[in-house]
């Protein structure tokens, strides 16, 4: 894998946010519909993604700034995913949107504003691992594009449907 600088991450993780929100044109009978059998929906999709940013952007990215210890921990990934599903069913569409573009937006401009120094850090999180924003991001593109493209393939066959 290439090392990608700051600036290429910062514009990989960015290209969501248009994505998801031309995803408001998606009617609601498809957004509430399994993607496949025994796969989520578009909007658990959605909620998944908005409620890492926000985990990782309270927990780690703004502590950052804040020049304050890091709280994020290791959790138990499909307890969060069950937690992100239900509360996918409180949210309007619009809402979950408008919650994605937030979180998605506070990391973009906290992370612009670091240096590549500061980028590289590592930092203890809650569990006393090492935390870096780099590796973070590097993490997370991929998980972004391997979401992204179940919900256009999704899409795809329900227009041709």
């Amino acid at each position: 894998m290439a090392v990608k600088s700051k600036e290429q991450m910062i514009l990989e993780f960015k290209s969501l946010i248009p994505f998801v929100k031309s995803l408001e044109e998606v009617p609601d009978k498809h957004w509430d519909k399994p993607i496949a059998t025994g796969k989520w929906t578009v909007k658990d999709i959605l909620c998944h993604l908005m409620l890492w940013d926000k985990y990782f952007y309270e927990g780690a990215i703004k502590k950052i700034i804040l020049k304050e210890p890091l709280t994020t921990k290791h959790l138990d990934f499909n307890e969060f995913n069950a937690n992100a599903i239900e509360y996918a069913k409180l949210l309007s569409k619009q809402t979950l949107i408008e919650q994605f573009v937030l979180y998605r937006s506070r990391i973009l401009d906290t992370v612009s504003g670091l240096t590549d120094e500061e980028c590289d850090l590592e930092y203890k999180d809650g569990d006393r691992k090492k935390f870096s924003v780099r590796k973070y991001m590097r993490s997370f593109i991929p998980h972004d594009k391997h979401h992204k493209k179940q919900i256009e393939q999704f899409l795809k066959y329900i227009q041709q449907g």
